[in-house]
């Protein structure tokens, strides 16, 4: 396998999920694309927010090439979490546009370096921050398929649409009853044991 095919496998697993991830806000209010879900936060447009920040921190700085992308959210002094939620003055369309150039961006570093080539991530400890090209790469990859399996669950908590991409749910068929069902049974099974569980303490 040549170093071109392996930067293609990367990038179509990059890509498949930074996809993913805007999907997931199609046709979605405002209120609903920002809010949150989850104890801690999680919310879609946030997620996106986050996405982008790190594409252009580790495809970006890291090798040298600075987007020149204003990201005040993560540096220093920001806020605690402030590149996990967008605020009511950022825009949807800003958002979806930053994540848009930071995908530019990333893949243009990508395109320009060897997957051996040497970078430095600047938020690291001086002492252990070299990383190659190869394993950023596969560190965003890894970064970004994580988050989309969050939007997954947030998107289905909204408003139950689930699926991998348009046209591609790849769910089992059944109706909303067949699911209810399922799910019913998934609670009584959990139920069933941990009572066996607590019974052979």
């Amino acid at each position: 396998m040549t170093e071109s095919d392996r930067k293609a496998d990367l990038h179509f697993y990059l890509q498949s999920a930074r996809d993913a991830l805007l999907w997931k806000l199609e046709g979605l209010s405002e209120y609903d694309a920002r809010r949150p879900l989850t104890p801690t936060g999680t919310n879609l447009l946030g997620l996106v927010k986050h996405v982008a920040s790190v594409e252009l921190g580790y495809l970006g700085d890291t090798f040298g090439r600075p987007s020149g992308e204003p990201l005040p959210w993560v540096e220093d002094g920001a806020e605690a979490n402030a590149d996990m939620w967008v605020t009511a003055d950022e825009s949807r369309e800003q958002i979806v546009e930053l994540y848009r150039r930071a995908w530019a961006h990333a893949d243009a570093t990508i395109d320009a370096l060897a997957l051996d080539t040497i970078g430095r991530v600047p938020w690291w400890p001086s002492d252990r921050n070299e990383v190659t090209l190869h394993h950023a790469v596969v560190r965003v990859v890894a970064d970004t398929h994580r988050h989309a399996g969050h939007a997954d669950i947030v998107r289905e908590l909204v408003d139950g649409a689930v699926g991998m991409s348009k046209g591609n749910d790849s769910m089992p068929p059944g109706d909303s009853v067949w699911w209810e069902n399922h799910r019913n049974r998934l609670e009584r099974a959990a139920r069933e044991a941990d009572r066996e569980a607590d019974g052979n303490a």
